[in-house]
């Protein structure tokens, strides 16, 4: 994205949380959340289109991935100042793999804004981070962009806005706080339905009176003592109704909706961008009015603050973005970390774009960065006592990527950098499967792969190969079957000797057992433990295609010892070749992960997405209610065919549909496909 502006002020500082307002801006990828947040810094002086823009410069602080893609994937904070308050602005990405992104923002800031696009109909992804915000608790408020496209009619967006986000029964909960002028694509100013203020160049509205009634009927409705006042004819004045306006923006009651789009005249300011700055600071919550469980707001109590964001910066290193709840945070403060060392706070900053500016203190309620805490991770506690916040939840990695370091050089580097990412990046998960021995990045969808693999590369110069990913398979024995071992070898000096009979049978579900049935002392006693630990240790490497062996049992039926050339080593190699001898009697069976997979979705993609699970070789167990409108669907299936299901759900869904899953255990792979893994192996 090309650079809009440089910074022009300094960054804003308060005296008391009161002055402070936290918003987070949702909406689809593309719906123009960041241009917004660009308009509302430039608006509120923070950013000026004069003089030369020092290079990679922004409000947010972009990757180059983000470049490339032309769509964020990171929180970013842009703080400005607007009539003696500090508005934290917190863009997020608009695209599912970065919802956990989208949560910390959530957890960070007391309202929404709801940033739509004009030009396009109300997609689910936008129905997806309304759902979120209700969820979160957050007041929300709707802001239109991209107004000035070809044959945008706002009383059709307005319906249509209403039919999506309105309460149940009423739709008047979302209704336009301003009346805009809109002619030949280009938006000119609007009027304030309540209070007569005029934005731009409104010009004559007839439509003014009416669009305010309706509005003033819905305020009026929700208070008995202004809907007496209203029935009773009298003329309501500004000031009761903009704080009836609060009341129920704060309840979450009423919706109101802002009209904003580039101006006619480039010269002059973004239309809509005073306007939102304006109902922000006269209508949404400050920190002290949260509402949920979170410490409360006081500036005077101990501190507790929590990481809703970590980066790297090239020459500060390590930057934690931090949500201080309670207290007030100063340089040269110890805060306690739970579970690591305690971490001392040097100097705090406000970030601009790749900027960061020194800022005295963070009161309760504000946001700052801090630097160079070791330790601390995205959703971490610090606080000046024990006391711990707990995280938001997170989507669940799903989506494997097994990879391998491209060189030696890379190899070294691998480790650190992802403990590094990891750190930045709670939703990546990062295993080394002990059964497959793979190094597995678990992520959340394909976008969010890309952004891990071009962080390895791009910022800590780590390169790494992609690999097929390898499913845990197991090995069985399907029918009972017999086994002979003999090892016998004479080499001068004490030899080796040890015979041994095994019979070998299924035990499904049961896992390994060993069982004794020598008699007459033909093993003796002491070679027993031998004969048991020589049989696991070719259960762990598999007679078959390589896979660890489980589900039998193993019994010692018979064998015979030298009173001189016997050894543990000897009765071990016995064991394992009595029990390969077994397998190539027998029939010996390939197992694989079955998972018991939970997909939430929308009811009119169930069918869809029931089709996929049955050519998956899925099971379905049932389906039932998941909530108003939603399908949840309960099934069995193979792990292997849920290597991709992420990314395939997404496209069967239209990217509303999200699914967990459960290891349940291992079962037979069908004898064509488990021909293809005997012959990989």
């Amino acid at each position: 994205m090309a650079d809009r502006g440089t910074p022009h002020a300094p960054a804003p500082t308060v005296d008391r949380p009161a002055q402070l307002r936290n918003v987070v801006l949702v909406g689809a990828s593309g719906a123009g959340k960041t241009t917004l947040v660009e308009s509302l810094a430039l608006t509120a002086g923070a950013l000026t289109r004069a003089g030369s823009v020092p290079e990679g410069t922004t409000v947010s602080d972009y990757e180059e991935i983000e470049h490339q893609q032309q769509r964020s994937v990171q929180l970013s904070l842009v703080p400005v100042a607007w009539r003696d308050t500090k508005i934290n602005l917190l863009d997020t990405p608009g695209y599912a793999d970065f919802t956990g992104e989208l949560r910390a923002g959530l957890r960070a800031a007391e309202a929404a804004v709801l940033v739509l696009s004009a030009a396009e109909p109300i997609g689910l992804t936008a129905l997806s981070v309304w759902r979120e915000c209700r969820a979160a608790g957050l007041p929300t408020a709707i802001a239109l962009t991209h107004l000035n496209a070809a044959h945008i009619r706002l009383d059709e967006t307005l319906a249509a806005c209403q039919e999506a986000f309105g309460e149940e029964g009423h739709p008047d909960s979302v209704l336009p706080l301003h009346l805009p002028v809109l002619k030949d694509g280009h938006l000119y100013g609007s009027l304030e339905l309540l209070t007569g203020r005029t934005y731009g160049d409104p010009g004559d509205l007839p439509d003014a009176e009416v669009a305010r009634g309706r509005l003033v009927e819905a305020i009026a409705g929700e208070d008995d003592t202004l809907l007496e006042r209203y029935v009773a004819g009298e003329d309501l004045d500004p000031a009761s109704l903009t704080e009836a306006l609060r009341r129920e923006f704060l309840q979450g009651t009423l919706h109101p909706v802002l009209a904003t789009a580039p101006p006619a005249d480039p010269s002059e300011p973004p239309v809509g961008a005073a306007e939102l700055l304006d109902l922000i600071t006269e209508a949404f919550p400050t920190p002290a009015e949260r509402q949920d469980e979170l410490p409360p707001c006081d500036p005077d109590a101990p501190v507790i603050a929590q990481v809703v964001h970590t980066s790297e910066d090239p020459y500060v290193g390590r930057l934690s973005l931090v949500r201080v709840f309670s207290g007030t945070v100063r340089p040269d403060t110890t805060l306690h970390l739970a579970r690591h060392p305690d971490e001392r706070v040097t100097a705090l900053t406000s970030p601009f774009g790749k900027q960061q500016r020194p800022v005295p203190h963070a009161l309760s309620g504000d946001l700052v960065c801090l630097a160079k805490l070791s330790a601390t991770r995205t959703g971490d506690t610090l606080a000046s006592d024990e006391q711990v916040i707990e995280p938001w939840s997170l989507p669940e990695a799903l989506l494997p990527t097994a990879v391998e370091a491209h060189s030696k050089a890379d190899e070294d580097k691998l480790s650190q950098s992802l403990a590094r990412l990891t750190a930045q990046d709670p939703a990546l998960r990062v295993e080394q499967n002990p059964d497959t021995h793979q190094l597995v990045l678990w992520c959340t969808g394909e976008a969010h792969q890309a952004v891990v693999l071009d962080r390895l590369r791009t910022r800590y110069g780590v390169h790494v190969d992609t690999v097929p990913y390898k499913v845990a398979l197991r090995e069985t024995f399907g029918t009972a079957a017999s086994g002979h071992g003999r090892h016998v070898k004479q080499s001068g000096g004490h030899g080796q000797f040890a015979i041994c009979d095994l019979e070998v049978e299924p035990l499904p579900g049961g896992g390994f057992e060993f069982v004794d049935k020598v008699v007459g002392g033909a093993v003796p006693r002491n070679f027993i433990p031998s004969v048991e630990k020589g049989v696991r240790a070719q259960l762990a490497h598999g007679v078959l295609a390589g896979y660890p062996m489980v589900d039998v049992r193993v019994t010692l039926r018979d064998g015979k010892a030298h009173s001189v050339d016997s050894s543990d080593a000897a009765f071990q190699t016995a064991a394992a070749l009595a029990l390969r001898e077994a397998a190539s009697h027998g029939s010996v069976r390939l197992l694989e992960p079955v998972d018991e997979v939970q997909v939430l979705l929308p009811d009119e993609y169930q069918g869809a997405v029931l089709t996929d699970l049955s050519a998956r070789r899925g099971h379905v167990l049932g389906t039932e209610r998941g909530g108003p409108g939603l399908s949840l669907v309960r099934a069995e299936v193979p792990e292997i065919e849920l290597t991709r299901y992420p990314v395939e759900l997404r496209s069967l869904s239209h990217g509303t549909g999200q699914f967990s899953r459960t290891y349940v255990r291992h079962a037979p792979m069908p004898a064509a496909l488990a021909a293809q893994y005997e012959h990989a192996s």
